[in-house]
């Protein structure tokens, strides 16, 4: 006679998964770790314009190729904020719209924001070029945070945020090796109060720098962003620069570049 298979228990079933080795147990340690998203910094960038013939021409500078961030690309000359930058004295302020607009679509804005932002180019620009942003009308600054700001002291030059004109904002998208909240300036180059040589080179950040129409400069080696930024800039300076046109704001939702204005 034939005997029929014993057939389990679902207590025979709790049993045997309680005696289980926990080698055979999935780890929850084996899941894919997913790492937190970079948070933006605070930037600023400076496009210095030429403006004393027909066709515009920018200030561009090539990135050291060995840089992990954009090596090898043409960009502006900028960065991301300083302590000291708050601290430095200047000449003229930016306009009220500027600086709403600095901190527009932020929650909790510090009300001095803009004007480290319109720092924070100035210095990043003498840094990386070796021009000195402002004016020598007022005579050098009674004082000065330690750093770069003061070879403005020596050289007698006051920052001159007046000057500056706001042309837009972007967010360097996720999963990149570095991430800034930028935000893009333009000033005439007739504000170049003086120039220290020497600052550009083979070793340096920027390796090269080049005046150019925007016609050529679109057809340099550039990130996306400032391709974007080149016809905003032709936009605003075909017009004047009017204060209180609508400034674009690029960022990425869900995947998707996305363009508002503010």
């Amino acid at each position: 006679m034939r005997q029929e298979a014993a057939r389990a228990t679902p207590q025979d079933l709790e049993r045997s998964d309680a005696e289980r080795s926990d080698s055979d147990r999935p780890d929850p340690s084996d899941a894919p770790v997913r790492p937190a998203p970079l948070r933006p910094r605070d930037a600023a960038t400076l496009i210095l314009l030429d403006r004393s013939r027909k066709r515009l021409k920018v200030l561009m500078g090539r990135r050291h190729a060995g840089l992990a961030f954009m090596g090898g690309k043409f960009v502006f000359p900028g960065g991301r904020i300083e302590p000291s930058d708050r601290q430095m004295p200047v000449a003229g302020a930016l306009s009220q719209r500027a600086d709403d607009a600095l901190r527009a679509k932020l929650p909790r804005a510090p009300h001095h924001l803009g004007r480290s932002l319109a720092l924070a180019a100035i210095r990043e620009t003498y840094e990386e070029t070796g021009l000195l942003i402002g004016t020598r009308d007022y005579g050098p600054p009674e004082s000065a945070p330690e750093g770069a700001w003061q070879a403005f002291r020596e050289a007698g030059v006051m920052p001159d945020l007046e000057a500056l004109h706001l042309v837009a904002r972007a967010i360097t998208p996720p999963k990149r090796v570095r991430r800034f909240d930028t935000r893009f300036f333009a000033v005439d180059r007739k504000a170049v109060a003086m120039e220290r040589p020497g600052i550009v080179g083979p070793d340096a950040e920027l390796t090269e720098l080049a005046w150019v129409d925007l016609t050529a400069a679109r057809k340099l080696d550039l990130p996306r962003i400032t391709r974007v930024i080149l016809d905003d800039l032709e936009a605003a300076a075909e017009a004047g620069f009017p204060p209180y046109r609508p400034i674009p704001f690029y960022f990425e939702r869900h995947g998707k570049g996305v363009r508002e204005e503010i």
